[in-house]
């Protein structure tokens, strides 16, 4: 596949991850306070489709796009996949900063798309709902630390990577992958939605921020660096322990 028509795949894939995530948020879940009122951000417990349907929205996003796309692209739609992948020595150093590119514009215009549709309510405001916008100390949705909430998106963001790395591995039982990083995905977010509304994903976190702007934007550079930091390590422990073990 053409690097255009690949970037394309991981500009549709990134659009579908924001649009059909954070859309379950924004569009299908309401949340609530501690002390039962409804609330936009600073969420403590989701109702409507609840924490297991918002998970779950976000893990079949991924799992669908990966058996649609992962045939043309590899189905990254995650910078921060994209940069474990690499240090993982499976992707090209040439190709990272346009694979990047493609899912950043990919999730703002899921994210711009998302706010047209949410718009459309009355009485919805943008900036008090949250916009499904990741958040650390009183953003948090449960009010953990920055400190907290940094170790769940490096931890995370590594085991993650891991899945992905060890489920796609020519090693591996061939066929399930997706069915792998999608229910992985669910899992992450039933773990940490409470912590910061769970993002593993640099672009994800963007889309929704450049709408909120103020505290979304201020706060975003954890949802960068963790990831990345994350993955990264991930990308560097599975090629020189895990996989060179075996080899060897």
């Amino acid at each position: 596949m053409s690097l255009l028509k690949r970037c394309i795949a991981e500009f549709i894939g990134t659009f579908w991850l924001v649009l059909g995530g954070c859309g379950s948020v924004i569009l299908a879940a309401t949340f609530i306070g501690a002390d039962g009122a409804k609330i936009g951000r600073n969420i403590a417990f989701p109702v409507g489709i609840g924490l297991l349907g918002v998970a779950l929205a976000f893990g079949l996003t991924l799992l669908t796009m990966s058996y649609a796309i992962s045939h043309i692209s590899g189905c990254h739609i995650n910078p921060a996949v994209t940069i474990g992948l690499w240090a993982a020595k499976r992707f090209p150093d040439s190709e990272v900063f346009v694979y990047i590119g493609s899912q950043v514009f990919g999730a703002i215009a899921g994210a711009g798309v998302l706010a047209l549709i949410a718009s459309g309510k009355p009485g919805f405001d943008l900036v008090r709902s949250g916009f499904a916008c990741n958040g650390y100390g009183i953003h948090s949705p449960s009010g953990y630390s920055l400190l907290a909430c940094f170790v769940a998106e490096f931890v995370l963001s590594f085991m993650f990577l891991l899945i992905i790395l060890g489920a796609t591995d020519s090693r591996a039982l061939q066929g399930f992958a997706p069915l792998a990083i999608g229910l992985g995905l669910t899992l992450i977010h039933l773990v940490s939605i409470p912590v910061t509304g769970t993002s593993v994903n640099p672009a994800r976190s963007l889309g929704p921020a450049l709408f909120v702007g103020g505290w979304a934007i201020e706060q975003l550079w954890l949802f960068w660096v963790a990831p990345i930091l994350g993955s990264s390590l991930a990308g560097f422990v599975y090629s020189q322990v895990l996989e060179g073990s075996t080899k060897n």
